[in-house]
C-alpha cells in the first residue's frame, strides 16, 4: 500500500455541479485534500483505516481549516490534485492507515473510497472519483 501524494493547492472538485459537498466543523486542524470522517461529537476528524470494521473516512476536505472553523467536505465527485497519473483508469482508491490519507491498495481495512477516472479534457487527465460511505 502506498499513500497517494496530494498537491493541496490543486485539490478542487471537477464538475462541481455534479459533486456532493457538505459544510462541517473540524475537531482538529485539517489540510486541503485530507480524508475526514464525522466523529461522535459531530465534527470532522482525520480519516483512518485503523482496523477492519472500524474504518473512519467519509469525505475529502476542499480547504484547509483550523479547529472549529468551517470546512467544505466532498463526499462524492471528481477531484483533482492527487498524483494518480501512474495508476490505470479504473484503479481503486482505498482508506489509508495514515490519518487523513488515501492509498492505492488496501491497508488494515479494505474500504474502497473511489477510483481513477478520466476528465473530459482532450488529454483524458486522470483524477479520482470519490464516493465515500456516509460520514460515519
Amino acid at each position: 500500500m502506498a499513500d497517494i501524494v496530494v498537491t493541496a493547492s490543486k485539490v478542487a472538485p471537477i464538475d462541481q455541479d455534479q459533486a456532493q459537498i457538505y459544510p462541517m466543523v473540524p475537531a482538529v486542524a485539517i489540510n486541503r485534500g485530507q480524508a475526514v470522517y464525522l466523529n461522535s461529537a459531530g465534527k470532522a476528524a482525520l480519516g483512518i483505516a485503523t482496523a477492519a470494521g472500524t474504518v473512519k473516512t467519509g469525505g475529502i476536505a476542499l480547504e484547509t481549516a483550523g479547529v472549529r472553523q468551517g470546512v467544505s467536505i466532498l463526499k462524492r465527485g471528481k477531484v483533482g490534485g492527487f498524483a494518480v497519473s501512474a495508476l490505470a483508469y479504473g484503479a481503486l482508491i482505498y482508506s489509508s492507515d495514515t490519518p487523513g490519507a488515501v492509498a492505492d491498495a488496501t491497508g488494515t481495512s479494505t474500504q474502497i473510497v473511489g477510483k481513477v477516472v478520466p476528465m473530459s479534457d482532450s488529454d483524458l487527465t486522470k483524477v479520482i472519483y470519490f464516493d465515500f460511505p456516509w460520514l460515519t
